[in-house]
């Protein structure tokens, strides 16, 4: 695996009703699993500082725990307010059950 991947968790620390969030250098970021594929989102949330990753997952959407904002998981995309605007997108590679982050 080139160097500008991170293995950053073990593939199943990661399931669908519970993401997981870690911290890449400065970033915030929210590991979550969708089925068989994992995804990587900013973590915080734009409204107001929360992290998302403690929030609610329904379906494909995560559920800020504060004020109720949504976003879509595949695609970071605001889904409702007041999420402010779409969330950053990492991408993510499961090898030998762990997952990996390209450090950018």
């Amino acid at each position: 695996m080139a160097a500008d991947w991170k293995d950053v968790a073990a593939a199943d620390d990661v399931t669908e009703d519970m993401p997981l969030g870690i911290k890449l250098g400065e970033r915030h970021i929210g590991i979550y699993r969708i089925g068989d594929r994992h995804y990587a989102l900013e973590d915080i949330c734009p409204h107001a500082y929360a992290l998302l990753s403690q929030g609610f997952v329904e379906g494909q959407e995560i559920e800020c725990p504060l004020h109720g904002a949504r976003f879509d998981i595949p695609s970071g995309r605001c889904t409702r307010e007041p999420g402010g605007h779409d969330l950053a997108c990492y991408p993510v590679r499961v090898e030998g059950g762990r997952v990996y982050l390209k450090d950018e």
